[in-house]
């Protein structure tokens, strides 16, 4: 006995429907080659709530950033707008590490000086630690996971990455000569932070090619008062170069103590030149020292570290009386008269959230927050 053949509509019904997956497969695979052609934007603008519209650019004499007492939720990310022009970069701006938590958080950012709460560039760059001068930058980055890698990433002026180099620990302080041609940065060998027992691995490279010029810190001979000065528990970190970049200023630690170091490219030799210095910044005029000073006397065992500023000709010291709290940062200059620096937004001292704070390097006024959601800043001129 025959079976009867299958009715025809229903034969037909299904070849139609089988027709039209495919060409809606194929129209979606389409879109996603156009989509993956499409070159992502070089930065993102983000607007901030307490700025003006982003889309007007903030002018040269715009006030400076709000005070301190002013709340820092109010100025959380608020929208995503079109990407700044390219000429921005010849303007008056303070790169730095965003902490605002959402999308821009960890990512190299750029403000403007005259209006560092206004609108922002969100640089495709993410960096645990970040500086930049004269058209060079370098990014300092660890990619956490089972096994943490940790790297540092020179760029260039449009944020196009040079060269990749491993580093043998966590990153500490970076640091560019104004030249653009060195760059230098300190990793933790052993340890997290500065107020306990650590060792660091303090390296200098051309920052270009990313070719070593200082593997080490420690491979370099150092006297003190013209002799001979050595030690099995040496340690250097914050560098700081000189304009001409020929010289630089390191902290070296031995014996509970601090020395701030000067460092000669040609010689490839550092002396002594001051004791109780850490974490040096030297002034664009190369007069002054910018540094953290050790305080011992804080109650409980504790101690802090104040904002300091060296005369390097008289070799006097100011501590400057209008920041009260400990700060544990390498300062950055802004000209000739003002020292910035990164402070957490809350009382635990938590990393997550910090804010770039400014104060006279004369002491004749108090700190002021510079710009909110802000750390590792470093001022482009």
């Amino acid at each position: 006995m025959t079976s009867a053949p299958p009715p025809r509509p229903r034969l037909a019904v299904f070849v139609l429907v089988i027709l039209a997956c495919a060409a809606g497969i194929a129209g979606y695979a389409r879109h996603v080659i156009r989509q993956s052609q499409t070159p992502p934007p070089v930065a993102i603008a983000i607007a901030m709530a307490a700025s003006a519209p982003a889309s007007a650019a903030p002018p040269p004499s715009a006030p400076a950033a709000a005070s301190p007492a002013a709340s820092a939720a109010s100025i959380a990310p608020a929208a995503v707008v079109a990407s700044a022009p390219a000429a921005s970069a010849a303007r008056a701006s303070l790169l730095f590490r965003s902490t605002a938590l959402g999308e821009s958080y960890g990512r190299v950012t750029r403000a403007w000086l005259a209006d560092p709460d206004g609108a922002r560039e969100v640089t495709p760059l993410t960096c645990d630690r970040v500086y930049f001068a004269a058209g060079s930058g370098v990014c300092l980055t660890a990619d956490r996971g089972a096994l943490t890698v940790y790297r540092a990433q020179l760029f260039d002026a449009h944020f196009a990455p040079r060269k990749t180099i491993a580093l043998a620990g966590p990153p500490s302080r970076a640091r560019v000569s104004p030249d653009g041609r060195k760059a230098a940065f300190t990793v933790f060998i052993s340890g997290q932070g500065y107020a306990a027992t650590f060792t660091t691995r303090t390296s200098i490279v051309d920052a270009i090619s990313g070719e070593s010029i200082v593997d080490d810190l420690e491979a370099w001979p150092v006297t003190r008062d013209g002799a001979a000065f050595k030690a099995i528990d040496f340690n250097f970190w914050g560098v700081t170069f000189t304009r001409d970049g020929k010289r630089f200023y390191a902290t070296l630690g031995t014996g509970g103590r601090t020395y701030l170091v000067q460092g000669d490219f040609a010689s490839r030799q550092m002396r002594v030149v001051a004791d109780d210095v850490e974490c040096p910044s030297l002034s664009p005029d190369g007069r002054r020292i910018g540094f953290k000073r050790r305080d011992t006397s804080a109650p409980g065992g504790r101690f802090l570290w104040h904002v300091a500023v060296l005369d390097l000709a008289s070799n006097q010291v100011r501590v400057l009386a209008g920041e009260s709290r400990s700060v544990d940062d390498q300062v950055e200059w802004n000209g000739n008269d003002e020292l910035l620096y990164a402070m957490p937004l809350d009382s635990q001292q938590s990393s997550t959230e910090q804010d770039v704070w400014a104060i006279a390097a004369d002491g004749s006024s108090p700190a002021r927050r510079l710009a909110r959601f802000a750390f590792s800043p470093a001022v482009s001129r």
